[in-house]
C-alpha cells in the first residue's frame, strides 16, 4: 500500500510525463502475462520514445487534472496502462495496433492525440499511416524534385549549345579540308 507521499510523488511524476507528451493511449491488459507486458514494453522501448505505465485508476484521475489526458478520463477503469508517447505517435499507435492484434486480451481503449481525444477507430487509422520519417522522406523527395526539374531545363539550352557548336566544328573540318 502506498502512503500519501507516494501517492502525491507518483501523481506529480505522471502529470510532468502528460504534460510533455504528444499523445497518450488508454489500453485494458486484462489477460496478459507478465512476460507479454514485458514483450510490449520492449516494442515500444524499440519503437522511439514512448513509455507504457501500469498506474491505479486513482492516481492517472489525478495526474490527468488540468492537462489535455483529462479529455479521456472516461478510459480509466479497470484494469487499466497507458503509453506515453514523446515523439512519433504513429510508431506508438502502431505497435499497440499490432500487439493487440496478436494478443487479444490487449484492448486499446482510447486515447489523447495533440489536445484532442481519440477513439479506438481513428487509433486504428493512426496507426495505418506511414511513420514520421517516412513522412519527411517523401516531404524532402518532393521539395528536391522542382529544383532537379529548374537543373534539367537549365542545363538543356547549354547542351544544345554545345552539340550545335560541336556540330558546325565537325561541317567547317570537313569544309575545310576538302
Amino acid at each position: 500500500m502506498l502512503t500519501f507521499e507516494q501517492k502525491q510523488t507518483a501523481v506529480a511524476e505522471l502529470k510532468e510525463k502528460f504534460d510533455r507528451a504528444n499523445s497518450v493511449i488508454a489500453v485494458d491488459y486484462r489477460g496478459l502475462d507478465v512476460p507479454a507486458i514485458n514483450e510490449l514494453r520492449g516494442k515500444l522501448r524499440e519503437g522511439g520514445d514512448y513509455e507504457y505505465h501500469v498506474v491505479k485508476n486513482a492516481v492517472l484521475r489525478r495526474a490527468a487534472e488540468g492537462c489535455d489526458v483529462a479529455l479521456m478520463t472516461e478510459h480509466f477503469q479497470g484494469p487499466t496502462a497507458v503509453a506515453v508517447s514523446y515523439g512519433d505517435p504513429v510508431a506508438m499507435a502502431k505497435a499497440l495496433v499490432d500487439f493487440a492484434k496478436d494478443n487479444e486480451a490487449l484492448e486499446v481503449k482510447g486515447g489523447v492525440l495533440d489536445g484532442k481525444a481519440v477513439d479506438i477507430g481513428e487509433i486504428a487509422t493512426l496507426a495505418t499511416l506511414p511513420s514520421l520519417d517516412a513522412l519527411r522522406g517523401k516531404l524532402v523527395g518532393l521539395l528536391q524534385a522542382p529544383a532537379q526539374m529548374i537543373a534539367r531545363v537549365l542545363q538543356a539550352p547549354a547542351g544544345q549549345l554545345a552539340r550545335l557548336t560541336e556540330a558546325r566544328r565537325g561541317q567547317l573540318e570537313e569544309g575545310g579540308g576538302a
